[in-house]
């Protein structure tokens, strides 16, 4: 039996076991759910939000499509998770956040350019993937070594991917098992490895 996982599946598990806020953080998540949120824009209609430009959000998608490409469900560039990154760093985070943030964009465009000679959008598939897990792992290091030490910059854009995706249509309803009506509770349903996780429900 093959029990190998894709790089989507670890994530998804991952944000499962680990619960939505676990990820961002409650201070984004409440604040995210006190405040009126704007009708976020499909793929199709990218624009600008905020201080994020078009190409700031290109940019975005095509970071978060290398975390969470197409596989056999579409990607976080279809999901439009870019637009979601830029909505959420506008309406929720502050000030001193949305400039961590950007400055966390600047970085990781500087470090690629290091690495390979140009920027995000001008490296191939295998450098840009090359790139996000070193900084993952440094992240992870930096998280489980040095907790007070503050945040590193990969780790809000992968936990804004993670969860722009997973709380998204496509992720919802393709990337894992969704049940409008969920039916009665049963916490003991029998799980294949290798099956999608069931989706969340409010």
């Amino acid at each position: 039996m093959d029990n190998k996982f894709t790089r989507r599946q670890v994530i998804e598990r991952a944000l499962v076991a680990a619960g939505w806020a676990g990820l961002v953080g409650s201070t984004t998540l409440a604040a995210a759910c006190s405040r009126e949120t704007p009708q976020e824009p499909t793929n199709e209609q990218t624009k600008a939000i905020g201080e994020f430009s078009d190409a700031d959000i290109a940019w975005l998608d095509e970071v978060a499509d290398t975390i969470l490409p197409e596989t056999d469900t579409p990607g976080a560039k279809a999901a439009g998770v870019g637009s979601f990154m830029a909505l959420m760093v506008t309406d929720t985070y502050s000030p001193e956040e949305q400039a961590a943030f950007r400055e966390g964009m600047n970085a990781l465009e500087a470090a690629c350019h290091d690495a390979n000679g140009a920027g995000f959008m001008g490296a191939n598939a295998e450098q840009r993937l090359a790139l996000l897990e070193t900084l993952d792992e440094a992240q992870l290091r930096q998280t489980t070594q040095d907790p007070e030490g503050g945040t590193h910059y990969f780790r809000p854009i992968k936990e804004l991917t993670v969860l722009g995706y997973f709380t998204s249509e496509i992720g919802y309803t393709q990337a894992m098992r969704y049940v409008e009506s969920p039916g009665r509770f049963d916490p003991c349903v029998e799980y294949t490895p290798g099956e999608k996780a069931w989706a969340r429900h409010a």
